[in-house]
């Protein structure tokens, strides 16, 4: 990834790091291992610390986040989660990382994207909501309009649907909501773009990649298991 956002090809690399095609080829593929001083020289390569070069840190600096360490996106002061440190360090990387995607829709303002994105994280929050208050006994059960036994198979059906949506609008199609979108050159990014357009709110994204593509390995692991 590092080598194609830098814009080098593999053998010029390998070249420029002292190794054959070949050798730099199964050090990228993990069919072999490379030693420390390796691992320091593409560091310096790719102008990024070991530490997110082995998968300790999310961060391109190596940087390992505390919670009182990331900017709180709310500019009035938070006085519901003081008390418990989870709940605040997963708020601020949830909020800050919808900070930067709403960003992007923003600088590619199309309706029907904005609606189907905004739609899908919306039933997400919906259906956690009402998981936690159906725990509730005594909590009244006409806040709701949806009946308890179909609410959960119908959001994950309109959550399908907005995500197809989203996959067709992106892909130029049209789904019937709106003239097909064409240029979608305001997605381009890479980790050093995001880090330098969005200093106080990439680690957070970078560390919620991180978090949910281990909660989903683990998962798939389990799943194998079976």
């Amino acid at each position: 990834m590092l080598r194609k956002e830098k814009g080098v090809t593999q053998r010029k690399a390998a070249e420029d790091l002292g190794v054959s095609q070949a050798l730099l080829s199964h050090y990228e593929k993990g069919i072999r291992e490379c030693g420390l001083d390796f691992v320091v020289r593409v560091a310096d390569y790719y102008n990024v610390s070991c530490d997110y070069l082995l998968g300790r840190s999310a961060d391109r600096s190596g940087l390992t986040l505390r919670v009182d360490e990331i900017p709180n996106p709310e500019t009035a002061k938070d006085s519901v989660y003081h008390g418990s440190v989870l709940p605040t360090f997963n708020k601020k990387l949830i909020s800050n990382s919808l900070n930067i995607l709403f960003d992007k829709l923003n600088a590619c303002p199309d309706k029907a994207l904005v609606s189907e994105v905004s739609g899908f994280l919306m039933l997400g929050v919906y259906k956690m909501f009402r998981l936690l208050y159906n725990a509730g006994p005594k909590n009244a059960a006409n806040l709701f309009s949806v009946k308890k036994n179909v609410y959960a198979g119908y959001s994950d059906a309109a959550m399908h649907v907005a995500e197809a949506n989203v996959k067709a609008i992106l892909a130029g199609e049209d789904v019937g909501l709106g003239t097909p979108l064409k240029d979608t050159s305001a997605f381009a990014m890479t980790t050093e773009s995001l880090s330098a357009d969005y200093p106080l709110y990439a680690t957070s994204l970078f560390n919620l990649i991180r978090t949910s593509e281990a909660r989903i390995d683990g998962r798939g692991k389990e799943e194998k298991k079976k």
